[in-house]
């Protein structure tokens, strides 16, 4: 570089060298004026600054040349210092004040900012919104949208009081990896959105709105899953910045809704979640929560202001309350396990892996008990069939007649449910069959197969249980099962009867890719007992009620128990196989290898409830 010329007609603003100064490949010399912009001229190669012919404020045409140098060698010139990433703070503090203060103004939201408002956190036991999402994604691996944001209340408090007590506007919002290490960044990322209770209770402020409105429409055009901390007391009436009455035009919970069914939705709830932070909890596909959280659709406030009693937080829907009748998916005891749920949860619809764990199949041979009328836990059988610790159970406080599981067998992710005979015998009432329902349809959505293992005298019948529409909860099973676009595979543990067994295995045994028994099972259009004393009514009636009736009615009993053992129904050809329980899981895998999901379906159905 022997000359710099100018490029165009402009006035010299600043020399940013001297004569005598070496300058490197892309060290900047000097700045331009021209149409009120300005232009910074850069060295191309090395060189020694010899002489500088204009000065500053003075005009120069397109071609002049600036200064005159000397070419050197890079050797002659002392290596620039290099800044590492983990630098990158550090070296902020220099001279560009744009900078500091952008670094100053986002350290305000950090909890390091708020150390009163943490240590109340902390002194509850409870996680900040911040530590939560840093122990749910992967290191390094979250993006924060909207960080700058306060809270819509500048008609009524100071910028400085806004950035100080309303951080984020109460919400922190982004998208990270969950799970990157065993799937890799691609099927990683999510969508992660956490109210912050520490900032105006986490209520749902007008710009809280706007920032989860721009993730859920990200997340549905990115087909990302979605993981939302909803702790929070729901709508802020304090926000004054925007002339609105009511906010019910307010898209927030719609978008949220229409994120259904298209990408793994996951709620969690710790401490206490009301109104619309519950309307958003309610609507994900699972809800984690605390045992020491309380869930409703208002709080003490709304409730009293409609006059239906005072109450404190904790009394209005407790974590036991909202276990047992199934608002609860997976009850842990605090944050950090459920961090570690939604990571599971999520896992499963991120994809298979390559390294497991295979559990002892010998042991389902001692499942069920040789004594035919011993109840037993089919949860144990789940155990036994899938990779060892993957199995998550879901809403077990709930429907306890029937089992509800996501697992893995040889990697691959399935969804398992299975009659529970320690409740009712095993008889499907109306909770269990919307439990096994919405189970299939979360399966359906996502794409997991069905493995269903049955032993059930069918459903539940009598007066007591008609009088809960019996009818319409148990025909969910057959609509939902219809509809279905991923495989199911069956395995009749021991009783197979009626209409019941026919709903667990999809709406009938030639349903699913295979129905296989073990040596145990037992089959009839109805339960054996009902079947002997309705179909041999007369020959019962006419023995005196004493021994010889019930003599009758045994050997009858044994008659239908024979004709419909496993071994009798597989040479009918109405199951397909009677197999060694050990080999269950076996056949699973050859099973679920052989298969494939077919694309989401374009039709609609009814719901029977």
């Amino acid at each position: 570089m022997n000359a710099l010329r100018s490029p165009l007609a402009a006035q010299i603003v600043q020399w940013l060298i001297a004569p005598g100064d070496t300058v490197r490949p892309g060290d900047p010399l000097v700045i331009l004026e021209a149409m009120k912009m300005e232009h910074e001229l850069r060295a191309d190669a090395p060189a020694r600054v010899l002489e500088l012919f204009f000065g500053e404020g003075e005009t120069v045409q397109a071609g002049d040349a600036l200064l005159r140098a000397e070419s050197l060698r890079e050797s002659d010139i002392q290596p620039a210092a290099t800044t590492r990433p983990d630098d990158l703070a550090a070296s902020a503090n220099v001279h560009r004040g744009d900078l500091k203060r952008l670094l100053e103004r986002e350290a305000r939201v950090q909890d390091a900012a708020r150390p009163e408002a943490v240590a109340r956190r902390h002194a509850l036991g409870q996680r900040t919104a911040r530590e939560n999402i840093a122990d749910l994604c992967d290191k390094d691996s979250f993006l924060e949208y909207g960080a700058l944001a306060v809270a819509a209340q500048r008609s009524r408090r100071s910028e400085e009081d806004l950035i100080a007590n309303t951080p984020a506007d109460g919400m922190v919002t982004g998208i990270g990896s969950v799970n990157g290490a065993l799937f890799g960044a691609e099927r990683a990322r999510a969508v992660v959105m956490a109210y912050d209770a520490t900032v105006l209770a986490g209520t749902q402020g007008m710009r809280n709105h706007q920032k989860t409105d721009r993730l859920l429409g990200i997340a549905l055009e990115q087909r990302l899953p979605v993981v939302l901390f909803a702790e929070g007391g729901g709508g802020r009436p304090g926000d004054t910045d925007m002339p609105i009455i009511a906010g019910l035009h307010v898209g927030t919970f719609a978008a949220f809704a229409r994120l259904s069914g298209q990408v793994p939705v996951v709620g969690i709830a710790s401490g206490r979640c009301f109104a619309g932070n519950a309307a958003l909890l309610g609507c994900s596909d699972v809800v984690i929560a605390t045992r020491g959280s309380n869930i409703g659709m208002g709080g003490p406030a709304m409730v009293e202001g409609g006059g239906l009693g005072v109450y404190r937080p904790e009394e209005i829907g407790p974590s036991a309350v909202q276990h047992a009748n199934g608002v609860i998916d997976v009850l842990v005891d605090d944050e950090a396990q459920a961090v570690a749920a939604a990571q599971h949860y999520l896992s499963f619809f991120q994809g298979r892996v390559s390294e497991w764990r295979a559990p002892d199949a010998l042991t389902l041979r001692d499942v069920v008990p040789e004594n035919r009328l011993r109840a037993y836990d089919t949860m144990m059988v789940m155990n036994g069939l899938v990779d060892a610790e993957s199995l998550l159970p879901l809403r077990t406080g709930f429907g306890i007649g029937i089992h509800t599981a996501l697992g893995r067998i040889g990697g691959r992710p399935v969804g398992l449910l299975a009659n529970n005979p320690l409740h009712l015998g095993g008889a499907v009432d109306a909770d269990a069959a919307d439990k096994a329902a919405r189970f299939m349809q979360l399966c359906n959505a996502h794409g997991l197969p069905v493995v269903t293992l049955v032993d059930t005298p069918g459903f539940m019948v009598g007066p007591e249980m008609e009088s809960r529409a019996q009818v319409r909860h148990v025909s969910r099973l057959f609509v939902v099962a219809a509809d279905l676009r991923v495989p199911v595979f069956c395995v009749v543990l021991r009783k197979g009867y009626g209409l019941g067994a026919m709903g667990m295995a999809a709406g009938g045994f030639h349903a699913p890719v295979f129905t296989i028994a073990w040596p145990t099972a037992e089959f009839g259009a109805m339960g054996l007992e009902g079947a002997v004393r309705l179909g041999y009514r007369k020959e019962l009636e006419v023995l005196p009620e004493g021994p010889q009736r019930v003599a009758l009615f045994e050997r009858l009993l044994a008659q239908q128990y024979a004709n419909g053992s496993a071994v009798q129904m597989a040479s009918t050809l109405e199951i397909d196989a009677v197999i060694d329980p050990a080999l269950t899981r076996d056949w699973l895998i050859k099973g679920l290898a052989s298969v494939q999901v077919s694309a989401p379906r374009t039709g609609r159905f009814i719901d029977t409830w």
